[in-house]
């Protein structure tokens, strides 16, 4: 059933990061009658505070949740061995916040050092006023020119979640621009949160990108294609920007599906022009 998603109920939510390249006032409706995907943007009510008391809103400031509040989330999965592998649920029954920056998904597994998830409760996936389901993917950035020049590109790659390759690519990102080159820097896969990205442009390179700019909340359980489109879009809006260099974190370890099935593709091959691992 469609419902109106009027401006005061809109204003009173808490958007979060992985929403922010989303209008606020394209938010027009609620639909509770459709199976969710990843990427699709929900209005959820939050149940019960568990481990995630906080949720990182657009610009990077993390606020405080209470029983109650009303969030703008994404559905998406992920997969994050030191906190949650959660997947996206195949109702819009009772789930969780399983990513501070703005992640509905079902936890099935945790480390061990995690709390309980916060619970959440979706009220409705967030359409237009025309009744179109409002997904990330709609919102990404355009198909970039075919570069004229390619800035030379390096990817840092890692064992696992929490090998430093974020420090390492911001390392990367202030020792280059101190050199007087411009730095470009994009996350290419993960899960939707903006940590990494403030860290790297804190460093120094601008643009920071990353994957939901592609239309992605996260990256696992997507297909090749899917990932490889990501880099690509990436890489070419880094390229547009006429950077010397461009920095590209891929995240999690080798063995991740995800992170595997890339670096062993072409479109990474032809791509990159050195690793730091």
């Amino acid at each position: 059933m469609l419902a109106p998603l009027d401006h005061h109920r809109r204003s009173r939510a808490k958007f979060s990061y992985a929403t922010r390249n989303i209008r606020p006032e394209a938010l027009a409706g609620l639909v509770d009658d459709r199976a969710p995907e990843a990427g699709d943007v929900v209005l959820a009510r939050v149940t019960a505070l568990g481990q995630h008391k906080r949720i990182e809103g657009p610009d990077g400031r993390r606020g405080t949740l209470f029983a109650g509040d009303e969030i703008v989330v994404c559905y998406g999965d992920r997969y994050a061995p030191d906190q949650y592998e959660a997947v996206v649920p195949d109702n819009l029954g009772p789930c969780h916040l399983a990513a501070a920056g703005g992640i509905a998904a079902t936890v099935r597994s945790a480390h061990a050092a995690m709390g309980s998830p916060t619970a959440i409760e979706p009220i409705g996936i967030c359409t237009t006023a025309d009744g179109e389901v409002v997904n990330l993917r709609s919102w990404r950035l355009p198909e970039p020119p075919a570069p004229e020049d390619r800035p030379f590109t390096v990817a840092v790659l890692g064992t696992s979640m929490n090998a430093g390759k974020t420090t390492t690519a911001a390392g990367l990102a202030r020792g280059l621009t101190g050199t007087g080159r411009r730095v470009g820097a994009a996350k290419v896969t993960g899960t939707g949160a903006g940590g990494d990205k403030w860290l790297l442009a804190d460093a120094g390179a601008d643009p920071v990108l990353d994957f939901t700019s592609a239309g992605l909340a996260s990256t696992y359980r997507c297909t090749p294609e899917q990932v490889e489109d990501a880099l690509r879009t990436l890489h070419g809006h880094l390229a547009e920007r006429a950077v010397d260099v461009a920095v590209l974190e891929v995240a999690d370890g080798l063995l991740q599906a995800e992170t595997a099935a890339l670096v062993r593709s072409a479109v990474f091959r032809t791509t990159v022009d050195a690793i730091v691992f």
